[in-house]
């Protein structure tokens, strides 16, 4: 029985789902908008979620430079270490901090959207758009 259990399956097993959610927040995070099915959509969210959120938090300790004190060094150290547990590349990473956690720092959640788009022609798996609220492909190319 399946009773009181949040998170879907998908198919896989743990360490194979959490390597799927991290190679799709990194991907989220280095291009801005990715396509993936419905399913994986809605539990990325919450992931890409607590990744940015590490960012937000840390976001005026960073803009402070060399005028931080060491205990306020050692929390972004501490950020950059807990997101790269998440985030793959170092692209990816240094966009999370240098980009995205200032653009959200205003925020108090909600980094991401989902867009419904098609049904996949082979498996008429359900598809939708993950993307960054503000923070498209269009920005992310600029």
């Amino acid at each position: 029985m399946r009773h009181r259990k949040s998170d879907k399956k998908l198919g896989r097993k743990s360490p194979h789902r959490k390597a799927l959610f991290n190679n799709l927040v990194t991907s989220l995070l280095t291009h801005g908008r990715i396509e993936t099915t419905e399913a994986k959509a809605k539990m990325l969210r919450g992931f890409a979620d607590a990744t940015i959120t590490r960012a937000v938090g840390v976001h005026a300790l960073i803009a402070k430079g060399d005028n931080a004190s060491p205990a306020e060094r050692a929390k972004i150290v501490h950020a950059h270490r807990i997101a790269r547990l998440t985030v793959k590349t170092p692209e990816a990473l240094q966009r999370l901090f240098a980009e995205i956690g200032p653009h959200f720092a205003s925020r108090k959640g909600g980094y991401t959207r989902i867009l419904k788009t098609r049904v996949r022609k082979g498996d008429a798996a359900p598809m939708a758009f993950v993307e960054l609220v503000g923070l498209g492909p269009q920005a992310a190319a600029a």
